[in-house]
């Protein structure tokens, strides 16, 4: 078995966090630890936190960083160092996760590769629903959710599809940073994410980058790997262009390793 650090990273949504580590803790196969990756959250946070820390059945660590602004980059590189689990899985706090999910990340993990999966989008009224009940049934409270088909579940095709599926062309580097995974080691090769990112936008893309400049290949989890994102308003765009072209940066130069990365916190 090999061991598993399920990162997920949050920031003043505890409500939406709630959620989350109840579907954590309700996984057939639960990961080996969790590590709250918290860019500046205020107590309410922590009591969640602490209200699963007394379950003592997966060992929650709560990594927390004053805010400072957007700094996903950064909160993320702190929480890959206190990983202890060979693989990580890296998911945000506002997803409510398929009992399956950490199953079908492990059952695809392969070395030499990196992973990303998809969500199903939750509806404004699916998402109140479910968190005034305080559930995780989405079944029970959908209503005009999109992107149905990730929500499929159909194992015999994860490794057919690994392979095929936005692996090339115009999709080598799509990925969603907030259902990813890799072996610490890879991350600790090309040092983390580069933490000249800040506010929204392409960190999740530009690591992936670095990642296949290794050599190390992406792959997809498809109907597979299913998370349900909790309906919010847009983040604040006003960085993406700023990011976008250290993204295409790290493409042009075949950059590998960022100079500020996760080694400040090792």
């Amino acid at each position: 078995m090999t061991s598993t650090s399920l990162l997920i990273s949050t920031y003043n949504w505890p409500e939406a966090l709630d959620l989350c580590l109840k579907s954590v803790f309700d996984q057939d196969l639960p990961p080996g630890e969790i590590v709250i990756c918290d860019d500046g959250s205020t107590k309410t946070t922590e009591d969640v936190v602490k209200k699963y820390q007394a379950k003592k059945t997966i060992p929650v660590v709560h990594v927390w960083q004053k805010d400072e602004g957007f700094k996903l980059g950064q909160i993320r590189n702190k929480g890959i160092a206190k990983a202890t689990g060979d693989y990580i899985i890296q998911i945000d706090g506002d997803l409510i996760l398929h009992k399956d999910f950490i199953r079908d990340h492990l059952n695809l993990a392969k070395q030499g590769f990196f992973t990303t999966g998809s969500r199903v989008l939750l509806s404004p009224d699916t998402t109140e629903n479910l968190i005034e009940n305080k559930s995780t049934d989405v079944k029970k409270y959908s209503k005009n959710n999109r992107n149905f088909f990730n929500g499929l579940r159909i194992p015999i095709l994860h490794n057919l599809l690994s392979k095929r599926y936005k692996t090339s062309g115009k999709y080598t580097y799509y990925v969603k940073g907030c259902n990813m995974a890799f072996w610490k080691k890879d991350l600790l090769k090309i040092n983390g994410y580069n933490e000249n990112f800040t506010g929204w936008g392409k960190e999740d893309s530009e690591i992936a980058i670095r990642l296949i400049n290794t050599g190390i290949k992406k792959q997809f989890l498809k109907f597979g790997g299913i998370t349900y994102h909790l309906y919010h308003k847009e983040a604040s765009r006003e960085m993406e262009q700023v990011n976008f072209r250290m993204m295409q940066q790290a493409m042009d130069k075949k950059i590998v390793r960022t100079l500020k990365g996760v080694d400040q916190y090792l």
